[in-house]
């Protein structure tokens, strides 16, 4: 998987592949992230991590985070299970 990075402030993931991460049809990803369901968060890399940066979703009880180079080849990818609690704080706090 390769994120494009044409806009370094503002990386973007094909739908195709962020709907396969979460298991939604490709169609359904701008719409959800547009309504606030699919939200994402991008962080860049300093000092022994410059180079990389991770870009990290969240939807339902799921949340996927992708660290990546700088030519926005996936690195590695961590999925993790989001709990109820932390689905309210991330809601309340967004």
């Amino acid at each position: 998987m390769i994120i494009d990075m044409t806009n370094a402030q503002s990386p973007t993931i094909d739908a195709q592949d962020l709907g396969q991460i979460f298991g939604i049809e490709p169609a359904q990803v701008q719409s959800l992230m547009r309504a606030g369901k699919i939200t994402s968060l991008f962080e860049t890399g300093t000092d022994e991590h410059a180079g990389r940066f991770r870009l990290t979703f969240s939807y339902a009880n799921k949340r996927v985070c992708l660290t990546c180079d700088a030519s926005g080849r996936v690195l590695s990818t961590v999925r993790t299970p989001i709990s109820p609690l932390d689905i309210h704080y991330e809601t309340e706090h967004s």
